[in-house]
């Protein structure tokens, strides 16, 4: 007759495992001796190797005791099932491990790779880091709640990237940021974006593509970055639209 101590040493695990498995319900606790001490018997000890095996072989703790008692057959339909189980686990592991090699691709994580290619054309031509997390969350939110229209609007996005007025009404843009709102390059630069887009609308028979004006709504109140001088631009364009 052994301790637990000695039990746990035979086996090779802790004694923390082996009042665990008799939590559980694996290994049967032995009642107290007159000297206050647990004892197990050499086939505590062959029980207990065989639930480590099949615990450290992947058999969840709710199958080993299924499988102590099952026969050949059953047993063998047991295994199947449980390697049939940590195929999938694996499969869900490898897809995780997936996803976190992908953290190292920056915005690919979160956005589809037309919206990632915008961004990085965006920081390429030397938009603020302000800027294009802005536009990220951005896209991360339209592609979220309207896949579609984001789709539409990307592309129709990677389409104007290519323009140089618009390339420059967009640093243009984002260096206002900073500007007092009583600059006066506030009113040309509302003035250029205006014209930029009646003109794209109008030429080569182009249709930008409309997104709901709720969306819209939804996405401003999301982004909650603005300042002074972008409120003050925000009015030129309302006041120049009904004019």
């Amino acid at each position: 007759m052994i301790t637990i101590g000695q039990l746990a040493r035979y086996a090779g695990v802790t004694i923390k495992a082996v009042r665990v498995y008799h939590e559980r319900g694996l290994l049967p606790e032995p009642p107290r001796d007159s000297s206050g001490y647990r004892r197990y018997s050499a086939e505590d000890a062959i029980d207990l190797v065989k639930i480590k095996t099949l615990a450290r072989s992947g058999v969840p703790l709710a199958r080993i005791k299924e499988l102590l008692t099952a026969n050949s057959d059953e047993f063998a339909a047991a295994i199947a099932e449980i390697d049939r189980m940590l195929a999938e686990r694996a499969e869900e592991i490898r897809r995780t491990r997936e996803q976190i090699a992908e953290l190292g691709s920056g915005d690919r994580l979160f956005v589809s790779a037309d919206v990632a290619e915008y961004l990085a054309r965006l920081r390429a031509l030397g938009v603020s880091d302000r800027a294009v997390r802005m536009e990220r969350d951005i896209w991360i939110l339209l592609q979220s709640v309207a896949p579609e229209q984001a789709s539409d609007w990307v592309a129709d996005k990677l389409d104007a990237i290519d323009d140089p007025r618009f390339r420059a009404i967009y640093l243009d843009y984002d260096a206002a940021f900073d500007w007092s709102p009583d600059d006066p390059r506030l009113v040309d630069l509302a003035d250029r974006t205006r014209r930029w887009i009646i003109g794209r609308r109008t030429g080569a028979g182009r249709t930008t593509p409309a997104l709901d004006p709720k969306l819209v709504r939804l996405v401003n109140e999301s982004v909650g970055v603005t300042s002074p001088a972008w409120e003050r631009l925000t009015k030129i364009a309302q006041k120049a639209t009904t004019e």
